[in-house]
């Protein structure tokens, strides 16, 4: 077993301390940054950096990097979504370890989708029904998979189905 304990911290949004939402950072007792390009694999990160290592991926319907040394989690609910999401990570990080035998390393992400091209297909009417201040922020957080499409309603008709095609390429769909 690579990872075998880790200490949680869970901390509220610096930059909206009214958020329900809170983040998670999992301290790991131990440097699991050798498995990274087989979880990546394993799970599909769609961003990987070599050095410092780590990978990015969208899990759960969160956010999630994970470092050598650290995970952080966006958008939880509490403390007990935290520690049921990590505890899944640390299965998965094990899991992927023990079988590198049989999986192919990435050391690459995904294609991302872009931001224009999201833009584009948005009614751009900036009417915060998506409950972010600006279509290009939507455009944002729908392109690093924070958010789905269905969080936009004006969003409808031909647009609608063109920017599902073009999200679904990348794995982003809710």
């Amino acid at each position: 077993m690579l990872l075998e304990s880790y200490r949680l911290e869970i901390v509220n949004s610096a930059c909206n301390p009214e958020a329900m939402a809170v983040h998670c950072f999992a301290h790991l007792d131990q440097d699991v940054g050798e498995a990274l390009p087989y979880l990546n694999t394993a799970l599909g990160g769609f961003e990987y950096i070599q050095d410092p290592p780590s990978v990015t991926f969208k899990a759960q319907g969160k956010l999630i990097t994970v470092h050598g040394r650290k995970i952080a989690v966006n958008a939880l609910k509490d403390e007990a979504e935290a520690e049921k999401i990590v505890e899944w990570l640390k299965r998965e990080i094990n899991d992927a370890w023990e079988k590198r035998e049989q999986i192919v390393p990435s050391f690459k992400g995904t294609p991302r989708p872009q931001l224009i091209e999201i833009l584009k297909l948005l009614p751009k009417t900036n009417c915060r029904q998506c409950g972010e201040p600006t279509c290009m922020v939507f455009a944002v957080r729908l392109a690093e998979g924070a958010k789905g499409i269905d969080a936009c309603p004006p969003l409808e008709g031909a647009r609608r189905q063109e920017l599902e095609l073009y999200i679904d390429r990348f794995g982003l769909a809710e």
